[in-house]
């Protein structure tokens, strides 16, 4: 049991990443990676939302939804999601409100984070159970941490560089999340041989 939890925890930071391998949240992504306190801050808003997102959809699908009313899923789960949202913004606002400030209109962006509701939609049709579920979540939002935080490494190299003008601006931050996200692949067969 432990073992998969591990692989599952593992797989969703490094090699399922939902923002470098299945490109779900790209647009926080590319519009908070710019400075590593708001990335780092983003991410773990994102965590947070995930977690608290699987804790409440799970159930709710699994005991009120499932099977009877299965097709009205995603739209529960959107509603869910964005009440949580206005949940975290509200407790940022009135107790961090540097962050709150800092990440500007990307925090009310969440809501429509689609790594968040594809988090919640593939634990389900994973058919995870609820530790499962809650470990494959804290995975993607480790993941997409990582990502953001790395990304701004990267962004903060770039200031500093020599970019022919055509590249300037957003090419060269498309070819840098590129080669960010073609850097992940190598992780497949760690996480396929940890256990062997």
């Amino acid at each position: 049991m432990l073992k998969n939890l591990v692989i599952i925890l593992m797989a969703s930071v490094l090699v399922n990443n939902y923002v470098l391998s299945r490109f779900l949240g790209v647009c926080p992504f590319l519009g908070v990676s710019k400075k590593l306190d708001q990335a780092a801050g983003m991410g773990a808003a994102v965590i947070f939302v995930m977690l608290v997102a699987t804790a409440a959809t799970w159930p709710i699908y699994t005991y009120l939804l499932s099977p009877k009313y299965e097709y009205l899923q995603t739209i529960v789960f959107i509603l869910v999601i964005a009440a949580l949202v206005q949940f975290v913004e509200i407790v940022l606002k009135k107790y961090i409100p540097a962050l709150h400030k800092s990440l500007g209109i990307y925090l009310p962006l969440i809501t429509t984070n689609c790594a968040v509701l594809g988090v919640t939609l593939n634990n389900i049709t994973d058919g995870y159970g609820f530790l499962e579920s809650m470990v494959s979540s804290l995975g993607a939002g480790l993941g997409f941490l990582l990502a953001m935080v790395l990304f701004a490494g990267v962004r903060g190299k770039m200031e500093g560089a020599e970019i022919p003008k055509a590249f300037k601006g957003i090419p060269i931050t498309l070819i840098a999340a590129s080669i960010v996200s073609m850097s992940f692949y190598g992780f497949a067969s760690v996480i396929e041989n940890m256990f062997a």
